[in-house]
């Protein structure tokens, strides 16, 4: 029980910084759009860009949610409409203590799952239609209570409000990848001497994806590794979730609703055929295969 509180504590410290991490590379951004493109006006741009950034990690916070499900393209499900998935639900909050959250599905064939929220009071559990169909039940109760987990652990408010920000900053370095390289000429004309901004402007461009990554990477894998415990420990069934991530991993199928803000919410990589070194260096999730090692063990 003490992994899981110093978990908890760790995670909600984690969000703070990573709000704040944001707001300073959306203020450097502001700077630059200030002397890159506005005759020198990076000082005045920064108070903007601080206006706007603390608007952003506001608005993540309170509805990270509904923009990750938005995405998604995830709908609300009753209990009249997925009866046993409900009541699978239902035995796992009792079990966990938990609220029950509200519960979304994704019509596609692939088989996945997450949780989102920014608390156990408003979480959201989401599961694809390939997910239910796919799994026997002891094997959907194991991601149900993994998923739990992740909400009790206080995982789903850092995951999800990273998806936004991570998204928020990917796009930003595009567009201004565009303007500097298709719209500029114009202004490194006008002005003389932008050597130095230019190449500030090119290394934010580089480093803002480079920033995006290491955030994700923050989410420590360590996260799934407690998640399946905390599964095994509720269901007192280890084989259930470990059948059901054997599954899923040899599921060919591509979620085409996720993304790379977006993958590492899901209970297993949602973007299938990256399968090389470099990709499980940077890559959210453990390794499967020794989450199901570390789950037959129990």
């Amino acid at each position: 029980m003490a992994t899981i509180y110093t978990h908890i504590d760790e995670n909600k410290r984690k969000t703070i910084v990573i709000i704040a991490l944001f707001i300073a590379v959306i203020t450097a951004i502001g700077w630059f759009i200030g002397e890159y493109y506005f005759e020198r006006s990076g000082i005045s741009f920064v108070g903007f860009a601080l206006i706007v950034s603390g608007i952003t990690g506001f608005f993540s916070y309170y509805n990270s949610d509904q923009i990750v499900l938005a995405i998604s393209k995830a709908h609300p499900v009753t209990e009249d409409q997925a009866p046993n998935l409900h009541k699978l639900v239902d035995n796992m909050c009792i079990a966990s203590g938990l609220p029950k959250p509200r519960i979304y599905v994704i019509d596609d064939t692939a088989m996945n799952a997450f949780a989102t929220g920014r608390d156990p009071k408003h979480a959201v559990l989401c599961f694809t239609s390939g997910i239910i169909q796919g799994l026997e039940k002891r094997e959907l109760e194991g991601v149900v209570a993994h998923e739990l987990s992740h909400i009790g652990n206080y995982d789903i408010r850092l995951m999800s409000i990273v998806s936004v920000l991570v998204g928020s900053i990917t796009l930003i370095a595009d567009f201004f990848t565009r303007g500097m390289f298709y719209g500029g000429d114009r202004r490194r004309n006008k002005s003389s001497g932008n050597g130095v901004i230019v190449l500030i402007g090119l290394i934010l461009i580089i480093l803002s994806p480079i920033i995006a990554t290491l955030i994700k990477l923050a989410l420590s894998r360590n996260r799934e590794y407690l998640a399946d415990a905390s599964a095994a420990m509720l269901t007192r069934y280890p084989q259930g979730l470990a059948n059901a991530l054997i599954k899923i991993s040899k599921d060919p199928e591509i979620l085409e609703a996720a993304n790379g803000a977006t993958a590492h919410l899901y209970i297993s990589n949602p973007l299938k055929g990256n399968s090389n070194w470099m990709a499980s260096l940077f890559s959210t999730h453990p390794p499967v295969e020794e989450r199901i090692n570390r789950l037959l063990q129990m």
